[in-house]
């Protein structure tokens, strides 16, 4: 890549003195343009007030120069134009940033742009969300108005003369666009867990360096495939349907529900559940269990927030091990699922294709959800196990239900069957239903309440379909059972022995 030009400058040279420092001799008169190829503004108002909360932390660390990422442009032939081919989210959103902080004027926001929905939305709507957030009130004059313009300037100054972008630029266009390609594959291995790793590190200033390290290397002792299958399937689509919202594809756009509180946060909400966090690790780490005979007192919730770092590796090691668990299976050595019929018969034939692993998905996490609001890690009694058992019949009754119901099953269809948006039977909210109990029994009286059977002709699972025929009225079905270790072949048998098909 012989015509590339590596710069670092500042946002201030760069959209008010359009200008790009390269060493002793700085680039002029720099005309940015977003090109017709571009994709639209997609930036959301909580992604600019991220970019302003990130600058703002790093102003207040005294850092000297902020990174903010990397501009690659497209210089065309013949004039001063450069053509954006990466970083238009970021330089229109610190355009929108400097302009609520007073600047007027920036070259770079008169140009006009495609006439589509997200353009006309999200600039006008993060304009306003950063002008809330900072903007000078010049109309009044209170002490508190006074300093709050005097700590603008000084954010305002810092974002011009210590926000830096590195800045890629090349006359050949393909050459541009290859370098985007490079840099966007060396990006697609950085999962999301990967961000929240880095971002809970740089929260752990007060913890040691060798108990950092011994962190980080339990945290890549975990194969990375399976955190991210653990924070993308499981932890996110459990959060966002306890919330009664729908769960589409944990990004770097929607991660900030795994970023939690901070050590600074002060809010009476913040207060109280680090308190929670901190009151459950000091009796965990004294003799107080042991002494006393009790249960270690549970330091996590899936439905309450995080707190930001040490405690973020720890709750995801907890998630891990208790997720690990109900999915093994195993005879002897499981705490929680051990030698059961259903799990055995529905990892010997249901098993592949798209609509079993989402009904099996949809069978772990409520299984997951309950086992973190009900069952305790330590010292279970037998009527703690004979309840979740119990639990363990409903969960499998409402997941496969859905199943059961539709030939091919996809996101869309279970989306609305979890949201109770849909006239399948067993269509309810099931995670919310979990977490707005208080008990496990009150919990299964509601579910004995919720849960329908289903007849012959909701049947539409084509490889369930081939087991269903009754051989004469109320009689056992036909083909059900394997000829060696009594696993099932049809998990409608689960439905008819625990009076859920008719």
């Amino acid at each position: 890549m012989s015509h590339l030009t590596l710069s670092i400058t500042t946002i201030g040279d760069l959209l008010l003195r359009q200008t790009i420092t390269n060493g002793e001799e700085p680039i002029k008169d720099v005309h940015l343009n977003v090109p017709i190829y571009q994709r639209p503004y997609k930036w959301s108002a909580r992604n600019a007030i991220q970019l302003l909360d990130d600058i703002i932390e790093a102003k207040n660390s005294n850092k000297e120069r902020y990174r903010v990422g990397t501009l690659i442009l497209h210089k065309t032939e013949g004039n001063n134009k450069y053509d954006i081919v990466d970083g238009q989210q970021r330089t229109i959103t610190f355009s929108l940033l400097l302009t609520a902080l007073g600047v007027e004027g920036i070259h770079f926001l008169q140009q006009k742009l495609y006439d589509n929905e997200y353009n006309n939305h999200n600039i006008a709507n993060n304009y306003s969300a950063l002008y809330r957030r900072v903007g000078l009130r010049s109309e009044d004059n209170s002490d508190a108005t006074i300093e709050h313009r005097r700590e603008m300037e000084r954010l305002k100054d810092y974002i011009e003369n210590r926000c830096e972008l590195i800045v890629v630029i090349t006359p050949d266009i393909s050459e541009a666009f290859q370098f985007f390609d490079s840099q966007n594959a060396r990006g697609k291995a950085l999962y999301p867990h990967d961000l929240l790793k880095a971002y809970h590190l740089r929260e752990m200033t007060d913890i040691s360096e060798e108990e950092t390290e011994r962190v980080v290397k339990e945290w890549e002792q975990v194969p990375q495939s399976d955190l991210a299958d653990l924070f993308g399937n499981y932890l996110y689509r459990i959060k966002e349907w306890v919330s009664g919202s729908r769960a589409n594809v944990l990004n770097e756009h929607n991660i900030h529900i795994f970023k939690g509180i901070t050590r600074s946060a002060r809010t009476p909400y913040a207060q109280f559940y680090k308190s929670a966090y901190c009151y459950a690790d000091m009796v965990n780490s004294s003799a107080m269990p042991f002494v006393s005979g009790t249960r270690n007192v549970n330091a996590f919730q899936l439905n309450t927030p995080i707190i930001a770092g040490k405690p973020f590796f720890e709750y995801t090691k907890h998630y891990f091990n208790i997720l690990k668990d109900i999915q093994n299976n195993n005879k002897y050595e499981g705490f929680y699922i051990n030698d059961n019929l259903i799990v055995k018969t529905l990892n010997r034939h249901f098993n592949k294709g798209k609509g079993n692993g989402i009904a099996r998905l949809m069978f772990d996490t409520s299984v997951l959800l309950y086992v973190d609001r009900f069952c305790p890690a330590t010292y279970p009694t037998k009527e703690d196990m004979e309840l979740f058992e119990q639990f363990v019949v409903y969960a499998f009754i409402w997941s496969y239900s859905l199943r059961a119901q539709y030939a091919n099953l996809g996101w869309l269809s279970a989306q609305n069957y979890i949201m109770g948006h849909c006239d399948k039977i067993n269509s309810f909210n099931m995670y919310k239903l979990i977490t707005n109990q208080d008990a496990p029994t009150s919990l299964l009286s509601a579910l004995a309440d919720r849960l329908s059977p289903l007849s012959n002709g909701n049947i539409k699972d084509v490889k369930a379909q081939r087991c269903s025929e009754y051989s004469g009225s109320g009689e056992v079905l036909k083909n059900l059972k394997d000829d060696k270790d009594g696993v099932y072949e049809n998990y409608l048998y689960f439905f008819q022995v625990n009076g859920f098909y008719k």
